[in-house]
C-alpha cells in the first residue's frame, strides 16, 4: 500500500513540473505560453545562377585534310582515322566546355578519347585532335559518331563525324624470333590493284625479332592503301661462318591498270643487322596516286634499292643504290602520278588528237596513251579482261 502511494505521489510531481509560471499577463492573470515551430519566410523572387546572356558552343567533327575529298573518309581494320573536333564558343565570357563522344554502332574502344576538357575563349574555337581505329573485327559498312559540348550557362550544338570501314582482302603477318635457319617467300598479284609483289627471304643465325606483314584492298577507296607491306628486323648477327641474312623483295605498280608506274627492288645480304624498319604503301583511290618506299637500316654486308617510275610520254624516274660494308641508312622514296584522261600528243598532232573518253572502255578502267586504233583495240581488251578477274 505504501508502495502504490509512493507511485502516485511521483506522477503528480512529473506533471505538475510541465507547467511554467511566467506571472502576471497583460490582464494580471497567469498564463503557461508553449513555444511555437519557427517558419522562414521565402523571398518572393529567386535569382538565377546564369545572369546575362548565355554562352552558345557549336561543335563540328571533320577529317584531317583536304576539302576536295570526300567528307566520309575511308579506313580498314586496324587503321587509325584523324579527325579534328573544334567548338565554336558564340557567348560573352570563356567557357570551360566539357567534350563527350557518343555512337550507336562504334564502342567507345575505338576513340582515343571519350571526355576531355577544354577552355574556349569567348568568341573563339578550340581545336583538339580525335582518333579513330577500328579493331581487326570491325564489319565492313558505315560508322557515324557524336561530339558534344557542355558548359555552366551555355547550350551547345554537337556536331557529328562519319567514316567507312573497307575489307581486307588479303592479310599476312608473321612474327618470329630464335636461333637456327628461316626461310619464307611470298607472292602477291591483283590485277584490280595493279599490283605484283615478291618476296623471299632466308636466314641461317640468330635473330630476337623479324616481323613481316602484308595487307590488300582490291577496289580501295579514298585514302585507303590497295597494298600495304611492313618489315622490321631487330637484332640479327651470324654464329658461324656461312650465316647470314638474305632478302630479294620487288613490288610493281602498274600504270596501265590503274597504278603509278612504278618499280622497286630490294636486296640484301648481311652478316649482322642491328635493326630494320621497312613500310611500302600504295594508293590509288584517292585524286593523287602514289606509291612511298621508306626504310632505316643498320647492318653490316650488301644492300641495293633500285627504284623508278615510268609514266609513257610524261616522264622517267630511276635511282639505284648500292652498300657495301658497315652502314646506317635513312632512305624515303616518293612516286605520284596524277590521274589524265587525255592521250599525249606533241606540237601540231594536238590538234586533232582523238577523244579519249569517247572511245568504248577507255578512261574507265584505266589511262590510254594511245594515238591508232590497234592500240584502242588492244586497251579495250586490257580493260575488258581486268573487269572480269
Amino acid at each position: 500500500m505504501k508502495r502504490l502511494l509512493l507511485i502516485l505521489i511521483l506522477i503528480a510531481f512529473q506533471a505538475s513540473a510541465t507547467v511554467e509560471d511566467l506571472g502576471n499577463g497583460p490582464d494580471g492573470s497567469t498564463s503557461s505560453v508553449l513555444p511555437t515551430p519557427y517558419e522562414p519566410s521565402l523571398p518572393s523572387y529567386l535569382p538565377s545562377p546564369c545572369s546575362g546572356s548565355l554562352a552558345y558552343l557549336t561543335v563540328s567533327v571533320d577529317p584531317v585534310g583536304p576539302q576536295s575529298e570526300p567528307k566520309d573518309p575511308y579506313i580498314t581494320q586496324g587503321k587509325t582515322l584523324e579527325f579534328l573536333v573544334n567548338v565554336k564558343n558564340s557567348g560573352p565570357s570563356e567557357v570551360e566546355a566539357k567534350l563527350s563522344v557518343s555512337s550507336k554502332n562504334c564502342p567507345p574502344e575505338w576513340f582515343s578519347w571519350t571526355t576531355i576538357s577544354l577552355q574556349v575563349p569567348s568568341g573563339g574555337t578550340h581545336s583538339e585532335k580525335l582518333l579513330v581505329a577500328p579493331d581487326m573485327n570491325a564489319i565492313a559498312g558505315p560508322y557515324n559518331f557524336t561530339v558534344d559540348a557542355s558548359g555552366r550557362c551555355c547550350r551547345s550544338r554537337p556536331g557529328e563525324g562519319k567514316f567507312k570501314v573497307q575489307d581486307l582482302d588479303y592479310a599476312s603477318e608473321t612474327a618470329i624470333s630464335g636461333t637456327g635457319l628461316f626461310q619464307l617467300n611470298k607472292d602477291v598479284r591483283s590485277m584490280n590493284s595493279g599490283i605484283k609483289s615478291n618476296k623471299e627471304v632466308l636466314f641461317s643465325g640468330t635473330v630476337d625479332a623479324l616481323v613481316k606483314n602484308e595487307y590488300l584492298v582490291d577496289n580501295s577507296k579514298g585514302r585507303n592503301p590497295n597494298f600495304e607491306e611492313q618489315d622490321a628486323v631487330d637484332s640479327y648477327n651470324a654464329l658461324r661462318p656461312g650465316d647470314s641474312l638474305i632478302g630479294t623483295e620487288s613490288f610493281k605498280s602498274s600504270a596501265i591498270f590503274g597504278g603509278v608506274g612504278a618499280k622497286l627492288l630490294q636486296s640484301y645480304n648481311v652478316q649482322q643487322m642491328e635493326f630494320k624498319s621497312q613500310s611500302f604503301n600504295l594508293q590509288t583511290g584517292s585524286e593523287k596516286k602514289t606509291a612511298e618506299f621508306k626504310t632505316a637500316d643498320n647492318f653490316t654486308g650488301f644492300y641495293l634499292i633500285d627504284a623508278k617510275q615510268i609514266t609513257l610520254g610524261q616522264k622517267s624516274l630511276k635511282e639505284h643504290e648500292e652498300y657495301l660494308g658497315s652502314f646506317e641508312i635513312n632512305r624515303r622514296i616518293l612516286f605520284r602520278n596524277q590521274p589524265t584522261f587525255n592521250a599525249p600528243c606533241f606540237e601540231a598532232d594536238c590538234v586533232n588528237k582523238p577523244n579519249i573518253g569517247s572511245q568504248s572502255g577507255i578512261g574507265q578502267g584505266f589511262n590510254s596513251p594511245c594515238s591508232s586504233s590497234s592500240c584502242y583495240k588492244f586497251a579495250d581488251a586490257l580493260d575488258a579482261f581486268s573487269e572480269s578477274v
